[in-house]
């Protein structure tokens, strides 16, 4: 049986709601990533702001199963300027040996998705099973929930030697 973690960075709750969704389609067990410092107010978007641009990794603690006893990690996280959340970059980083197979589901304004997921390449040095994005509006309103069935069937159903991903859509295109 093929197993799946969901692994959640969320700083305003928009990313963790559908997180929590997605393991609700398939039962799939979720950990959370929590950071040391609390980001708040105008200070806190400034720091967000930084991680980014500067692709800081602050320090954080994962609550959760130990990646490594899953076949696939869906990693979800937010957009920040373009970038992955400093948070989630900080588990990549340091959890990248212990993950066999993962997908990435980002949550953003507006775009910024491809940067990320060439980013998470770089970190783990290999290319996701699949990649997709939400608008913060679209799980507002709860208009990704009719994309949600198909992403999720897709997710259990891939394998690594199944993707045949054009050089166009890969990670690494994002990057020139």
């Amino acid at each position: 049986m093929h197993k799946t973690l969901v692994v959640v960075y969320s700083n305003t709750g928009t990313s963790l709601q559908l997180a929590r969704r997605m393991c609700a389609e398939r039962g799939w067990e979720m950990g959370q990533i929590k950071e040391a410092r609390v980001r708040t107010g105008l200070r806190g978007v400034l720091r967000c702001v930084l991680d980014s641009w500067l692709r800081r990794q602050p320090p954080i603690r994962f609550e959760g199963p130990d990646p490594k006893g899953f076949d696939t990690v869906v990693l979800v996280s937010p957009i920040w300027v373009y970038r992955m959340a400093g948070p989630m970059r900080s588990f990549v980083a340091s959890e990248a040996s212990r993950i066999q197979h993962y997908a990435i589901v980002s949550v953003m304004g507006g775009s910024g998705a491809a940067p990320a997921a060439a980013e998470i390449d770089r970190l783990t040095g290999r290319s996701p099973i699949l990649s997709v994005a939400f608008t913060e509006r679209d799980v507002a309103s709860g208009a990704y929930a009719a994309r949600l069935p198909g992403i999720v069937s897709a997710i259990e159903g891939m394998s690594p030697s199944s993707i045949h991903r054009p050089v166009d859509l890969s990670p690494q295109a994002a990057l020139t």
